[in-house]
């Protein structure tokens, strides 16, 4: 139940069959969280950790790029 640090590779992505459309700046999360749920049988309550992680990880992601949006937009009006 480690939380991999920094980025995955494209490889690391490749072995563990990280889709396409999931393969993002949380992608370093989904590894553990998905071996995680292969080794309990997807039981919701345990792994609760690498999904809050997860979880997190998108919604400050989805907050960042709001914010970046918001910022280009307001530069393109001045």
């Amino acid at each position: 139940m480690t939380i991999i640090e920094g980025k995955a590779t494209q490889q690391d992505m490749k072995k563990s069959r990280i889709p396409f459309e999931y393969r993002d700046y949380c992608a370093q999360l989904l590894i553990p969280l998905n071996k995680c749920r292969g080794e309990t049988f997807y039981l919701p309550w345990k792994c609760e950790t690498e999904r809050h992680a997860y979880e997190k990880c998108q919604y400050d992601d989805f907050k960042r790029r709001m914010k970046e949006q918001q910022a280009a937009k307001a530069e393109e009006e001045d």
